[in-house]
């Protein structure tokens, strides 16, 4: 067999080449991109014959994408997507000086798939399909994040020259605000701000009790509030416009986004599973299923789902003392979609409001109660897409239900 470890950069890749026994049999620095894969392919095919199979390959490198990782595997490589972070505690075990560079990394990453990559992930065997729910979902969370953030930044601006316009706006993401803010973005033309424009807005929203609203707005827009200077309330008022067009490109793009998501979670052969979970619609279950993929072998069992997910607890243990804990370090795209959905499913599902009731009745507070429900839920999602068979309350809660009456 042959060992490969691949240190990338975004213009470069470092690789080193290793025998069964360790031994270095090369090492490059390749450049990104076709001639790069096309060097590494040469490198390989000096060191395995030609009735040899590609599987006796194998790659570590600290990505799972991109169209380098796709040749890789398309190659027929074995390909392990190695975490950073264990790299770096690996590198450790050879050397406490906190010395790096890209070479030993590519030296250390060959060891690893050499002498335990039966402790390593391989890179998901997902469908095309799948890639192409991970990309638009990604996306369309990047926006709202970023949303998030202009909205953060617009809020910042407006208490610092013009605080009236907070006590009138509950949602400064709202399509009816970006309209009047970006008319009238200081206090001086909010000021001036009529009736009608302001009713013209919140119809254009399809606002409820617009009269009522729009006095409302008005009045707080023009109530007495402390200023800045003139030069400074016009500078303010620049970057107002500047993040409520930014926030109004990001609305559009997001329900762009939006469709997009929808229309490629639609011809997943999963769906149907997934929108049958309790608290899932189109957009979670689509992001559900883009951050585990559907390859049918990469969980062993409900168990190492829920590890990756990262919604089952870490118990530490040590003499006498044993502690269990949350976990901190897992996929934040999925952990939040997991976490909504453990929320959403309170009011969807009379078995799932009885296993957070049952928590909470035990003491465990809100949080760690909605935690458990989700990893709860990740199993009897686990146990679906392995049986091919949509969500049914009677079967999912069963085991809760024994319990219950055991208990009693």
């Amino acid at each position: 067999m042959l060992f490969v470890g691949d240190d990338w950069a975004e213009e470069h890749h470092d690789v080193e080449l290793q025998d069964p026994t360790g031994r270095v049999l090369g090492r490059a620095k390749l450049p990104e991109g076709v001639a790069g894969i096309a060097r590494l392919h040469a490198m390989i095919g000096e060191h395995v014959g030609e009735d040899d199979e590609p599987t006796q390959v194998v790659v570590g490198i600290e990505t799972d994408r991109g169209g380098w990782v796709q040749a890789l595997v398309a190659a027929g490589y074995q390909v392990y997507a190695v975490n950073p972070l264990q790299v770096a505690r690996y590198r450790e075990r050879h050397s406490v000086s906190g010395g790096k560079s890209d070479t030993r990394d590519a030296h250390t990453l060959a060891d690893m798939v050499r002498i335990d990559r039966h402790q390593l992930r391989p890179v998901a065997g997902d469908s095309v399909e799948a890639e192409a729910v991970k990309v638009i979902t990604r996306a369309h969370k990047t926006l709202i994040w970023e949303r998030t953030r202009h909205m953060l930044r617009l809020r910042h601006a407006l208490r610092e020259f013009f605080p009236a316009a907070l006590a009138a706006f509950d949602d400064l993401t709202a399509p009816d605000v970006l309209q009047l803010l970006g008319a009238a973005p200081d206090p001086i033309s909010a000021g001036r701000l009529t009736n009608g424009q302001i009713t013209a807005a919140l119809k254009h929203a399809r606002r409820r009790n617009i009269a009522e609203k729009a006095q409302a707005i008005r009045a707080a827009l023009r109530a007495e509030q402390l200023g800045q200077p003139a030069v400074v309330t016009a500078a303010y008022g620049a970057s107002v416009r500047a993040q409520v067009a930014i926030l109004s490109t990001l609305h559009t793009e997001i329900k762009t986004m939006e469709e997009q998501v929808e229309a490629h979670f639609g011809k997943h052969p999963d769906a149907e599973i997934y929108l049958s979970q309790p608290g899932l619609g189109a957009i979670l279950g689509a992001r559900v299923l883009a951050e585990f993929g559907d390859d049918r072998n990469r969980y062993a069992d409900a168990k190492a789902r829920k590890n990756y997910a990262g919604t089952s607890p870490i118990t530490r243990q040590s003499g006498k003392k044993k502690t269990v804990l949350a976990r901190h370090v897992h996929n934040d795209r999925l952990i939040d979609a997991l976490n909504r959905q453990a929320f959403s499913a309170l009011h969807a599902s009379p078995g799932a409001r009885a296993y957070y009731d049952r928590l909470r009745a035990r003491g465990i507070g809100h949080q760690a109660a909605l935690r458990q429900l989700g990893n709860r839920l990740v199993g009897i999602l686990h146990g679906c897409l392995k049986t091919a068979t949509t969500y049914d309350e009677a079967t999912a809660w069963v085991h809760h239900q024994q319990d219950l009456q055991a208990a009693a």
